[in-house]
């Protein structure tokens, strides 16, 4: 699922793309794009037509685009879900679920998602933070993000720390690729207890969760298969630089050992077993 870097290269395609133009039709050509979209796909279209996008805001992993009707169209891209600004004579994609065409006569922006995991609606009074995401925490990379109050939060949870950094309504925008990688960076294991973690190992860990992102962004996002790209389907390249997720059994780049993965969530960790040592009990 795209994290952070990936959604917000999609972001600022959009600023680019999008904003200021006015749209002049919407197509829903699968429901299940708008399901979450209470009124139906006629009315998500309805409310789209002839309003301007007048930005291109990302809260974590979730857009929105604010309109000038004060509603924002919001969208998450789920596991496969892209966002494309593309040339009006292109050829439609196979698995083409929205359609926006403009009033200027430019390239329209298309929701194509081949798992139909993602989706689109359209928030009443949203265009300033809608409210479907405003349980959502801030960012690392949000310039109000509060360190303090996340640190303090963390210690007082008793959980693993990979847990902590996925948990949405603490940090937003940390998945499984950045969490591995930041952990990495700063040899903890995944599951080394919060409420153990000194202050200044957790803002070590921030400030490494902030490098990653970092240079991700720089790097266009990590793209394991063509599901994701940015606004103009170009791929990111950040799988080139990844020191611990997806490189199981290759030799650690600190010390060498081979890099072990482990059932996590339903999904994976990667770890270094030298570099990152499992806990024992009662202590970090």
């Amino acid at each position: 699922m795209p994290e952070l870097p990936e959604v917000e290269v999609v972001r600022v395609g959009l600023e680019r793309g999008v904003v200021g133009r006015t749209i002049d039709r919407v197509s829903v050509c699968h429901p299940r794009a708008v399901r979450r979209h209470l009124g139906g796909a006629r009315d998500f279209e309805a409310l789209l037509a002839d309003r301007t996008v007048t930005g291109a805001q990302r809260r974590g992993k979730y857009l929105w685009l604010p309109l000038d009707s004060g509603d924002a169209l919001t969208g998450h891209l789920g596991m496969s879900g892209q966002l494309l600004v593309v040339p009006l004579d292109k050829p439609d994609e196979a698995h083409l679920r929205v359609r926006f065409t403009f009033a200027d006569g430019g390239r329209e922006l298309r929701f194509v998602d081949q798992r139909t995991f993602g989706g689109l609606v359209v928030v009443a009074g949203g265009a300033e933070l809608p409210s479907t995401i405003a349980h959502i925490a801030r960012d690392p990379v949000d310039p109000e993000f509060d360190d303090e109050a996340f640190v303090a939060a963390v210690r007082r949870r008793k959980t693993g720390i990979k847990r902590a950094l996925l948990d949405q309504s603490l940090v937003s925008g940390i998945g499984n690729i950045y969490a591995d990688e930041a952990l990495w960076r700063v040899g903890l294991h995944y599951a080394r207890p919060t409420e153990l973690l000194p202050r200044r190992v957790l803002a070590d860990l921030l400030t490494q969760v902030r490098a990653v992102l970092h240079e991700s962004l720089a790097a266009g996002g990590t793209s394991f298969d063509a599901l994701y790209v940015s606004t103009e389907g170009v791929s990111g390249l950040f799988e080139r630089q990844l020191h611990a997720y997806g490189r199981e059994g290759e030799p650690c780049d600190r010390c060498g050992t081979p890099i072990r993965r482990d059932a996590f969530m339903n999904r994976s960790s990667f770890t270094c077993p030298k570099c990152q040592p499992r806990p024992r009990s009662g202590r970090w």
